[in-house]
């Protein structure tokens, strides 16, 4: 299978040398891609020194557009699997091969590496668990997939949702459970596997503060509620 691992970065200098070594260490005959999100530090000028792929936003456009850039390449350059991951060490290289993997014995299209199935080790502050388990609920509720982490940026994608993922319709803000309710009125096939993640060395994430928090629960909640309401209605996305 020809394998993309793609990684959003921005600001991520103190980390983003170290990943990709270990990403290409762990990982042979796989190619990686590194978007750097209009960072401000020497994230750009350190991954240039490593053997991935590089390619840079003019400014920082957020996590969902870099995500989208590399789906875009992985299309581009027909690439078989994505594999997508954070850049600053959160996400265990060791898991790629595994994920890539699941996804093929599986037949799935979509498989996501859970903090939580099978494990009750990782922590994770009462607000954020608070809204993972409800993004959980409603995503179970909606498609009966029983996933235990639905926020999880640890993924392997089929080229066959890379089309979709590319469109106007992906939702560049922030691709979560509104995503995964999204893969599932179009039919995609989404699954999960247990793998072992750990906090962020810099304790930062796209959710790290009090009002980043609120921002994202009520945009995912007003995203998920838009998605069942065409639904219901019988409005096209199309």
């Amino acid at each position: 299978m020809k394998t993309l691992v793609i990684m959003p970065a921005f600001n991520e200098q103190r980390n983003i040398g170290k990943t990709i070594r270990q990403v290409l260490l762990k990982n042979r005959g796989i190619d990686v891609l590194i978007i750097d999100d209009g960072s401000k530090d020497d994230t750009l000028k350190l991954a240039r020194k490593t053997k991935a792929e590089v390619v840079s936003h003019p400014f920082n456009m957020g996590y969902g557009v870099a995500l989208q850039t590399g789906y875009k390449y992985a299309l581009e350059n027909d690439y078989d699997v994505v594999v997508q991951i954070d850049a600053d060490g959160q996400h265990d290289p060791k898991y790629v091969g595994k994920i890539v993997d699941h996804l093929v014995k599986n037949k799935a299209d979509v498989v996501i590496g859970s903090r939580f199935k099978n494990r009750r080790d990782y922590q994770t502050p009462l607000l954020r668990r608070a809204g993972m388990l409800l993004f959980n609920f409603i995503v179970n509720k909606t498609t009966g997939w029983g996933l235990t982490d639905c926020t999880s940026g640890y993924q392997a994608i089929s080229k066959k949702v890379l089309p979709f993922l590319v469109s106007d319709k992906f939702p560049v803000d922030y691709p979560d459970a509104d995503l995964l309710i999204m893969l599932y009125f179009r039919g995609y096939k989404v699954t999960e596997m247990p793998m072992r993640m750990y906090e962020s060395e810099t304790g930062q994430s796209m959710h790290s503060s009090l009002i980043k928090n609120f921002y994202y629960v009520a945009k995912m909640c007003l995203s998920i509620f838009t998605i069942l309401l065409r639904k219901t209605t019988g409005v096209s996305e199309t």
